[in-house]
């Protein structure tokens, strides 16, 4: 077993009691249905290669290829013991974003809820789960129905350590009453140099009552690592062709063109910048990278070294906020 050759910075994960390295390994690449193109012996070199580099932090899903992820990272996980995992339960009733009037029963009854998470911890292999989380949220679910009791009886028996939320896309302020009523030790946003919604009230809302954040698609799905061009193709059936249909790839450009220029930077620094963007915010505990190859995992993992961006760069970055939802398709 190759032991750990460099020290990766760790960050509190809010009030759990866990320590989380700043760059985390996120899990949905290689459950290989949205994301065309994983092998499974290439998914299990990064992982285990994240792990030898010192990164301990590992997030999927039971939705990442039906459970396939979970059985990957379970594997690594147990070859390397004091690998945290976190995962999530899909909605019951398999709706992604939960809409505005469904009640907390049709997505998460108490029952479903420790049926899934009984079931992960099969595919996993493990004992227990390190975080466990809800993959869709609503504010109004707070008090109705039987999921926190389930979660409480969970944690008594020791089948999970901490509790969280994956929040809807684009909707950080949906979580901010499950934060300030305690409901919840971790919430997962997207959080980026486009989308900066968070800072808006999360982020603060998170420190204050000491909940962990586990930022996702810091990169923009690809667009913030300068890597996606007009010409760009992705494989038959990836999830991609929708994020980037339309004329998005082109309404991309100069706005990376405006970065670089602004903060006199090249292509090629896109995505450290966009990383290092997120990790300078104080109420980031890991920010979780999809990361296929070794050599992703060995460029990535090298960031996690306790150094943000100055001030003056935030604050240029600041001024590059982009509304919008590509996770629509284009009209």
């Amino acid at each position: 077993m190759a032991s750990s050759s460099q020290t990766l910075h760790t960050r509190p994960l809010g009030r759990t009691g866990l320590h989380v390295t700043e760059i985390g390994y996120g899990a949905w690449g290689i459950g290989a249905d949205m994301w065309v193109g994983a092998q499974d012996d290439e998914s299990l070199k990064a992982l285990r290669r994240y792990v030898e580099l010192g990164g301990n932090f590992i997030d999927t899903a039971m939705g990442y290829g039906n459970g396939h992820s979970e059985r990957l990272v379970g594997q690594v996980a147990r070859e390397y013991p004091g690998t945290l995992v976190a995962t999530k339960i899909s909605p019951k009733n398999m709706q992604w974003p939960a809409a505005p009037g469904t009640a907390a029963e049709q997505a998460f009854p108490g029952d479903y809820v420790i049926r899934m998470t009984e079931a992960s911890l099969e595919r996993l292999g493990l004992p227990h789960i390190d975080v466990q989380q809800l993959h869709v949220w609503n504010d109004s679910w707070l008090g109705q129905g039987d999921w926190q009791a389930a979660v409480a009886d969970l944690k008594r028996q020791g089948k999970i350590k901490a509790f969280g939320i994956s929040i809807n896309d684009h909707q950080p302020d949906n979580a901010v009453k499950a934060v300030e009523a305690g409901a919840v030790e971790t919430v997962q946003v997207i959080y980026n140099v486009f989308d900066q919604s968070p800072q808006d009230r999360l982020l603060d809302a998170c420190r204050a009552n000491g909940v962990g954040v586990i930022v996702r698609v810091a990169l923009d799905e690809g667009s913030l690592t300068g890597r996606i061009t007009p010409e760009t193709t992705f494989p038959k059936g990836d999830w991609r062709h929708t994020y980037f249909g339309g004329d998005r790839k082109a309404q991309l450009q100069p706005r990376l063109r405006a970065i670089e220029q602004d903060l006199g930077i090249s292509t090629g620094d896109l995505a450290e910048t966009s990383l290092r963007f997120v990790l300078s915010h104080p109420a980031v505990s890991t920010v979780i990278v999809g990361m296929r190859s070794v050599q992703n995992v060995e460029r990535n993992a090298a960031l996690a070294d306790g150094q943000g961006l100055s001030a003056e760069q935030v604050q240029k970055l600041r001024a590059h906020r982009w509304d919008r939802n590509w996770y629509l398709p284009a009209e």
